[in-house]
Parts: structure tokens; C-alpha cells; sequence
């Protein structure tokens, strides 16, 4: 059996404490740092070393998790680390753009270092549990020589070697939950308007997730990415002018409702404008095309 690898985690919120945990629990030796110590007494008691600094924790361990606020907060922890990081792999799962994680990863290699940057996406409850994953990008030769101690905290999956297609894959997948969580909610506002209970949609809507990622023929999640693959937008059942009226009647609802349209005006207007840009023989795909050409 293969020796454990000692493991550094850099920052001590919900998400990073549970890391360290997890990595104590699969038999990894664990450092840890957070700018405020106190927060890893708890982490002490289970086995985890302190170390004075984040360069520190990092200069003891094979490989780096850092759990932080943002990319500032790295920054900020390491300050000038010297030659603590030369040789060392970072794994950054702090949430940033891509940008930033592209500037980290210069940041990092001019201090010596690799930098694996990463997007989580389940909440501290989730990790090293099944279902679990994490994007990864950057040098994937990083990621395979430290693969299985990484899956400890969730199943490692590569985008590619651009630091920035991490984070992209994050915020893309963020979007879709806090955009359908907000249109539930939104809804569900809608229909206390006209005297509907809260839970009044709740089997509904759990319904309509799990078919619009089938096979069936609710399965849009498919349908439309075949339409975005081939540029043909289907339109002989369901033309896009006909779900831009409907947009229409959404707003009014709410409208009727007394609740806020901020958000039901844009999805309208961004509806009409392939209607009105390509022609009312067009699909619902067509609205990808709308989105790709941003107005102003």
C-alpha cells in the first residue's frame, strides 16, 4: 500500500475545514493554517499539525489545497513565500475568474510552484461523498501525480490545461443553479399572488428538472445542445414567436401578481430579439444565437 501523502490545506471556512478533515480521516498527514489559528484547534485535536504561515504549510506537504475567500486572499496569506513554494503544487479552490486564475498561475510560476486551479461543486455537507466532483485545469501531469489524494475531497475532472476553464466550468454550472433556484422561488412568489401555497409547485418543478435532463420528450437539456452543435434550430412544433408570446403572458402574470418583472421582462426580451433579428421560422435554439451577440 502506497504511502499517504502529506497534504497542506491554506484557510479554515466551512469548506476548507471539512477538507482538512476528510483528508484526516482518509489517513493523510494534514497542515493547516488560517489567518485567524484559533479556527483549527478543532482540526489539532483530530491529528492536523499548525504551521506558523501559509508558506509554511505549504513548504511541509506534498501538495497545497487552498480553501479562501477569493484569489486576493491567497496573495495576501503567502505574501513574499521566498523559495517556500519552489517545487510544490498548489491546488487553488477559491473562487475567482478566469482571469484571476490565469494571473495566479503566472503568479505561481514565478515563485517556483505548479498551480491546479478548481471548482467544487457541492457544498462542505458534499465532500468525499459520492456524486462529488471537482474542475480542474492546468498541467494535467499535476493532477495525475496527485489524483487520488485529490479524490479524496471529490471525483477530479480535467477541462484542460488553460487555468482559466476551471472557474469558467464553475461559474457556468452556478449559473444554471442560482438561475433555476431563483426562478422556483420567483414562481413560487408568483403564485402566493393568487393564493397558492408555497409547496404548492415543489412536486412539479422536481418533475420538470429531472425530464428536461432525460431522453424523453420533455429532454430540452439534449435537444437544445444538438441545436447548438449544428446551428439548425427546429421550428415546425414549437416557433420561437410562439414562446415569445408566452413570455408575454408570463410577465403579465406576475404583473398581475404584484410581484417583481425584472427578470421575466429580460427572458421576454431576449426571446423577441431573434424573432425579430432572424425571422419568426426559427426555433427556441435560435435564443444561443442571442445570447452569443450581446446588445450595446
Amino acid at each position: 500500500m502506497s504511502e499517504k501523502k502529506h497534504v497542506a490545506v491554506v484557510g479554515l471556512g466551512p469548506m476548507g475545514a471539512t477538507m482538512a478533515e476528510t483528508f484526516l480521516k482518509a489517513g493523510h498527514p494534514v497542515t493547516v493554517w488560517n489567518r485567524t489559528a484559533s479556527k483549527a484547534d478543532a482540526l489539532v485535536a483530530q491529528g492536523a499539525t499548525l504551521a506558523p504561515s501559509a508558506a509554511g504549510a505549504a513548504a511541509a506537504a506534498d501538495v497545497t489545497v487552498i480553501s479562501q475567500t477569493d484569489y486576493k486572499a491567497m496573495y495576501a496569506s503567502f505574501g513574499d513565500p521566498g523559495d517556500a513554494l519552489r517545487g510544490r503544487v498548489l491546488v487553488n479552490l477559491s473562487s475567482g475568474s478566469p482571469t484571476e486564475l490565469r494571473e495566479a498561475a503566472t503568479w505561481a510560476e514565478r515563485h517556483g510552484a505548479t498551480l491546479l486551479t478548481g471548482g467544487i461543486m457541492v457544498p462542505p455537507p458534499g465532500i468525499g461523498q459520492p456524486g462529488a466532483y471537482v474542475h480542474y485545469s492546468g498541467p494535467e501531469s499535476a493532477l495525475d501525480e496527485h489524483r487520488a489524494t485529490l479524490a479524496v475531497l471529490a471525483e477530479p475532472v480535467h477541462q484542460g490545461a488553460d487555468h482559466g476553464l476551471a472557474m469558467a466550468f464553475y461559474q457556468a454550472e452556478l449559473y444554471v443553479f442560482w438561475s433555476t433556484l431563483t426562478s422556483y422561488m420567483h414562481s413560487v412568489a408568483m403564485l402566493a399572488g393568487y393564493g397558492a401555497k408555497p409547496g404548492s409547485l415543489r412536486r412539479f418543478t422536481a418533475k420538470m428538472l429531472t425530464d428536461l435532463a432525460g431522453d424523453g420528450p420533455m429532454g430540452f437539456v439534449g435537444h437544445l445542445t444538438r441545436e447548438i452543435e449544428t446551428g439548425e434550430y427546429e421550428y415546425a412544433e414549437n416557433t420561437l414567436r410562439m414562446q415569445a408570446v408566452g413570455m408575454d403572458h408570463i410577465v403579465e402574470t406576475n404583473e398581475d401578481a404584484g410581484v417583481d418583472t425584472t427578470v421575466p421582462k429580460a427572458l421576454r426580451d431576449l426571446f423577441w430579439r431573434p424573432v425579430h433579428e432572424i425571422g419568426e421560422e426559427t426555433g427556441l435554439g435560435s435564443v444561443y444565437e442571442a445570447i452569443r451577440k450581446p446588445q450595446g
